[in-house]
């Protein structure tokens, strides 16, 4: 029961159903806990309360999935390139 978790891609390499089944669990397993999250998988951290973009080793971008996507950057760019539907 540690206040502070630590995940570092704990999605990367499953399917679309286990990744969904394993990220239901995780919201249960952070709530009320401070969480840091490593993802490529933007599936992974839409929720976070904030999120931080690296870029070549710096901090290229940060803030909510929302104002990330409206700010249209990196973030973004990798968000769409993840859910096209091409």
């Amino acid at each position: 029961n540690a206040p502070v978790l630590i995940l570092d891609e704990a999605t990367s390499s499953l399917d679309t159903e286990s990744e969904r089944r394993i990220q239901e669990a995780l919201d249960a397993l952070i709530k009320d806990r401070t969480t840091l999250v490593i993802a490529h998988r933007l599936s992974t951290v839409e929720k976070a309360d904030e999120i931080i973009v690296l870029d070549k080793g710096r901090i290229a971008e940060s803030g909510t999935h929302k104002t990330l996507l409206e700010q249209n950057g990196i973030y973004a760019k990798l968000y769409r390139m993840q859910f096209s539907d091409d």
